[in-house]
């Protein structure tokens, strides 16, 4: 797939991290184009705490797929629509997602937040079983000796068929 029949987008900067307009993930023979980028952090006491740049990378057909639903959409719409990032992440085509650290994280500190989350938004939907049990108890173990110092990154490769590859880098290099 050439970049010319990718949707036209530019590169975002986040902080001081640049997530350029496309990527071709590790082990991917295809090229994905930059959906979107921007910050993950928590509020502690009062003070929001940037933590991660992430962007989020889609294949070309994730377009034409979303654009079913969510055609005719504001910006503002789809940015405050929990569906709608659902949609994304559980689209049948290819996704990329890129964690930077903006301050140092262990592994455990990433996983447990991220496996929170999952958790409490699986159990509101009434979607957590013994799969997503195990499925996290398996995320936790791959993290659990793994630290993190800014500037490094995860890389998340999910396929249309649910499978999902987890790549580290020390540098921000893909």
């Amino acid at each position: 797939m050439s970049s010319s029949s990718l949707p036209s987008v530019a590169e975002l900067q986040v902080e001081a991290f640049t997530f350029p307009r496309f990527v071709k993930p590790p082990g991917s023979a295809k090229t994905l184009f930059l959906g979107g980028a921007g910050v993950r952090g928590l509020d502690i006491q009062g003070k929001f705490v940037k933590f991660t740049a992430i962007g989020v990378y889609l294949e070309d057909i994730a377009v034409p797929s979303l654009a079913v639903k969510w055609k005719g959409k504001s910006a503002d719409e789809l940015t405050e629509s929990i569906e709608f990032f659902r949609d994304v992440v559980t689209g049948p085509f290819k996704k990329f997602i890129r964690v930077t650290m903006i301050l140092p994280l262990t592994g455990q500190q990433y996983s447990e937040k991220v496996t929170e989350n999952c958790v409490a938004f699986w159990k509101s939907v009434g979607i957590y079983t013994d799969a997503e049990a195990k499925a996290i108890e398996k995320f936790l173990r791959v993290f659990k000796d793994e630290n993190f110092p800014p500037g490094s990154s995860i890389f998340f490769t999910q396929s249309p068929n649910g499978s999902l590859t987890i790549t580290f880098s020390k540098d921000e290099c893909i």
